[in-house]
């Protein structure tokens, strides 16, 4: 071989920007497979390549048998695979040693100079395919390389075709991305020749090259335009906090500022709205607002739901809810066109967003106080003899934590007699609130139509509940306060005759501090 053949392999190495030593391995490859495609060649052989004359040796190998049995034995075992269809063990064929085992057993093979005086037509035109395939193989690892760091990066291309299922865009000489129809922005059109920014979205490798989706439906596109727009983001001295978007139609940025004076939301939007419309003409008309991040979760809430006016907010922290008072003017304005406003004030926050009117909550505030007083906050729940349940109701609701009494929720009466059909199992997937209207609406109408025929429980709320009448049901009753217990003997004092007609038991002589607060107590036993 001659010298020549060296410096094109340097000057190919140099222009496709391959290494040298994998353009030798090449070589070396190439000429082993001319090699084989001699008649009488050697099954097993190696090229060694002289990088500085261009000479080459082929050493054929002369194993013994009972090693070539033991070594084409491990290569069965490791190439063997179970078929995922039958469950059968498949073997290779043909199984081929891999030359690198070779070396191992150096002292048991012998090595035989077989170089050919000549390689013939075939021979050469096989090893230029193996030459060409392994440059392209060189040159898809270097792309794979390249790019699979680059996720996230914003990419300008040019778009090269585009039909139903991709668009496909140029990124630069023999380098292609997949634009597909589910990364791209509804409504824009993408032409033959037009110049189009978008992030990459994934790099994965296959036979033809690197696989590279980009996208114009990520949230990242706008944090890296406005990077691009933005020196003070480039900088560092502004950080796009979050970006809540639907492609198209809006979008909301959260921005902070990491130095002293420097505005964040004057710097994205720039000296008369240059910057921000530079943003805005890429993403093709999009509109964008910008909001500033704050720590407190209620001034943040009121920020996002922009250009809305807020005039309170009401905040859970537990929940992670917020409920927004707005004038009765900012309503619609607050919600957006199909909620879009709020939805994506709930995204960029991370909130629950509920948004009222002055009006309505003013009402629901008015409803609330009424009910509680009208109630007295006490369970609504009427026992079959027609007395009301003594436990306190659940805040906003009208009965008390019993299952049984939450049950009643779902009928238009608060009398218990007509669970009295149902089941357990019934009862309670009544009062599991988890459970949708249309889970319970036959045990609801089966239950009314055998309560229908009775007559409707006359309540008397004045009249306490019989001993024994909520033992099943009963609550646990709230502490009494030391401090009150003085109202408590008071009141205890002043009840009306029981039932049975005999009169209260004469106060007992307590010590101070010592109350007995039920008839039934042990005597000299404190109340709890």
């Amino acid at each position: 071989m001659s010298r020549d053949i060296l410096e094109a392999m340097t000057a190919l190495a140099r222009e496709k920007g391959i290494s040298p030593e994998k353009l030798m391995a090449a070589l070396e490859d190439a000429l082993l497979s001319a090699y084989k495609k001699l008649p009488g060649a050697a099954r097993y052989a190696r090229v060694e390549v002289d990088p500085e004359t261009g000479d080459f040796v082929v050493i054929r190998y002369r194993i013994p048998k009972d090693l070539e049995a033991e070594l084409i034995g491990e290569t069965i075992a490791e190439e063997s695979y179970i078929d995922p269809e039958t469950g059968d063990k498949v073997e290779p064929q043909d199984p081929e040693i891999d030359p690198a085992k070779f070396e191992q057993y150096r002292d048991r093979i012998e090595e035989i100079d077989d170089t050919p005086d000549d390689f013939g037509r075939i021979a050469a035109q096989t090893a230029k395919q193996v030459i060409l395939q392994r440059i392209r193989e060189a040159e898809r690892d270097m792309m794979f390389e390249e790019f699979q760091d680059r996720v996230g990066e914003l990419i300008t291309g040019i778009v090269q075709q585009s039909d139903s299922r991709y668009t496909l865009v140029q990124l630069r000489d023999r380098v292609e991305a997949l634009l597909p129809k589910s990364e791209q922005v509804d409504g824009e059109r993408y032409d033959h020749g037009q110049r189009v920014k978008a992030v990459i979205k994934e790099v994965s490798p296959s036979t033809k090259g690197p696989s590279i989706i980009v996208s114009r439906r990520d949230g990242e596109l706008i944090k890296k335009l406005f990077e691009l727009e933005v020196p003070e983001i480039a900088d560092g001295l502004v950080e796009i906090a979050n970006v809540a978007r639907e492609p198209g139609y809006r979008s909301k940025i959260a921005v902070i500022s990491h130095a002293d004076g420097v505005d964040p939301v004057g710097a994205c939007v720039g000296p008369r709205g240059s910057r921000v419309r530079m943003v805005v003409s890429e993403l093709r008309g999009e509109k964008i607002d910008i909001i500033p991040y704050n720590d407190e979760p209620a001034r943040f809430v009121a920020k996002a739901l922009s250009p809305a006016r807020v005039r309170e907010v009401l905040v859970d922290d537990e929940s992670k809810q917020a409920t927004v008072i707005v004038p009765d003017d900012q309503l619609s304005l607050a919600i957006g066109r199909e909620g879009q406003n709020a939805r994506l004030a709930a995204r960029l926050t991370g909130w629950r967003i509920d948004i009222k009117s002055e009006t309505d909550f003013a009402a629901t505030a008015t409803a609330s106080e009424e009910y509680e007083e009208e109630t007295g906050g006490r369970c609504q729940a009427v026992s079959v003899r027609g007395r009301r349940c003594p436990n306190e109701a659940l805040p906003g609701s009208p009965f008390c934590g019993l299952p049984k009494h939450q049950a009643l929720s779902r009928f238009t009466t608060a009398a218990v007699a007509i669970l009295e059909p149902l089941s357990d199992e019934e009862i309670t997937d009544l009062a599991d609130p988890d459970k949708t209207w249309d889970d319970v609406v036959d045990i609801v109408t089966r239950a009314e139509e055998l309560y229908g025929d009775q007559e409707e429980v006359v309540v008397d709320e004045d009249a306490e509940p019989e001993e024994g009448e909520f033992d099943d049901d009963l609550a646990p009753a709230a502490e009494v306060p030391a401090e009150g217990a003085d109202e408590v003997v008071a009141e205890l004092v002043e009840e009306e005759p029981s039932e049975n007609g005999l009169e209260p038991a004469p106060e007992a002589s307590e010590p101070d501090g010592a109350v007995d607060a039920d008839p039934e107590t042990q005597a000299g036993e404190p109340a709890s």
